[in-house]
């Protein structure tokens, strides 16, 4: 009888571990809004790479420089 209890109790632990771990495996049990916060978070650092090149007034050299070098690649000259 003790053998028969202790076969049963490890058995149900057993399974017990497998359906956690299978569970883990397919993603059952992660934050449902974790991947929102990291796409506000990434819009953000967006906005403000955004907003630091207008304030420095990079956006002209910028530009500037992706036109030359569009017109180096096609050849063109207007």
């Amino acid at each position: 009888m003790v053998t028969r209890d202790w076969t049963l109790r490890v058995g149900v632990r057993v399974e017990t571990w497998a359906k956690t771990v299978a569970g883990r495996m397919r993603g059952r049990g992660r934050d449902a809004g974790a991947g929102f916060v990291e796409y506000a978070g990434l819009m953000i650092i967006i906005a403000g790479i955004f907003t630091l090149i207008d304030q420095i007034g990079l956006d002209g050299l910028i530009s500037g420089a992706i036109r030359t070098a569009v017109t180096q690649v096609t050849g063109g000259g207007g």
